[in-house]
């Protein structure tokens, strides 16, 4: 049976990934899009959430998030890493379709009441939607099955500061409510993706396979290998969200510790999440070893299923 997904996504070169992976698996019901910022300004996610769904031939509702953190003055996007619009140097396109009138928040907690126990949450961006769905609903929590979140690292340190992993950072306050609440959560962090790498060998093949999408996403490639390689990483890019999707449906291919956690919220540790073992919180399920080899492997075979 189909795993009812909605993945909350600020695209973004890996978010694309993850999205066309989640359009090709035929373990997977995608209900929707949400969107935040992160890589791009929410604005700019929502455009391209749009804009991949379509290319994928998918009608499906986007919900607009928030715009800037809880708490913290907004960041200004990753450029660098994933290009002014999100796609590396594809330039921005207009879609067709338009974001739904409920805002990110409202959208998760009424698909969460309507699908109780089933809905699997896979946040791959700062989680500001989904501390914001808690604080609005005090069922959401229960409501959904589990909420398997792209972000954190416990022993790999940090891709943005030595301490922080990038989408924990943008919003460390949202990742501390998540972390606190008593929703399951799967944490898959730097500790995991860092171990699963595609070449650009593995993206012609994956482009050769599937003409239309395949080559999209060899296209954004180029410039997020070249930012890995800017920053001494020759040998290919992180699947760092398809990582987390893939996470939803096959369990079996992740090691995970339970380990309650708490963010820092300030300093120069701020974003980093910690064990916090007398902290009183429900255990995270993190991340702590991969068969990287087989959920690279099944990447690549799915998307072969794209056009």
């Amino acid at each position: 049976m189909a795993v009812k997904m909605i993945i909350d996504t600020d695209p973004g070169i890996d978010d694309a990934m993850a999205i066309f992976y989640a359009a090709a698996a035929p373990d997977i019901e995608l209900l929707g899009l949400t969107t935040v910022f992160g890589n791009v300004t929410t604005a700019i996610a929502t455009r391209n959430a749009l804009r991949l769904l379509e290319a994928a031939g998918l009608d499906l509702p986007v919900a607009h998030g928030a715009e800037t953190p809880l708490v913290l003055p907004p960041f200004t996007p990753s450029a660098q890493v994933h290009g002014d619009e999100g796609f590396g140097d594809i330039p921005a396109a207009m879609p067709t379709g338009h974001p739904i009138d409920e805002d990110a928040a409202d959208f998760l907690c009424r698909t969460a009441r309507e699908h109780k126990g089933e809905l699997v949450l896979c946040p791959i961006g700062p989680l500001t939607n989904i501390a914001l769905a808690l604080q609005r609903d005090p069922e959401f929590a229960q409501n959904v099955a589990r909420i398997v979140i792209m972000g954190g690292s416990l022993n790999e340190g940090g891709n943005i500061t030595p301490h922080a992993e990038a989408n924990i950072y943008h919003d460390p306050h949202a990742a501390d409510v998540v972390f606190a609440s008593d929703a399951k959560v799967v944490m898959v962090g730097l500790d995991v993706t860092h171990r699963i790498l595609c070449s650009t060998s593995d993206f012609t093949a994956i482009a050769a396979q599937a003409p239309e999408l395949g080559g999209m996403l060899q296209q954004m490639s180029v410039f997020y290998l070249k930012f890995y390689e800017s920053v001494g990483k020759f040998d290919g890019c992180s699947l760092h969200d398809p990582a987390a999707v893939i996470a939803c449906t096959h369990p079996e291919l992740f090691e995970t510790r339970p380990t309650p956690l708490q963010v820092s919220c300030a300093g120069e540790t701020s974003g980093a999440t910690l064990a916090a073992p007398n902290s009183g919180r429900a255990p995270v399920d993190v991340c702590t070893a991969v068969q990287a080899d087989a959920v690279k492997s099944l990447f690549i075979n799915r998307l072969s299923l794209l056009p």
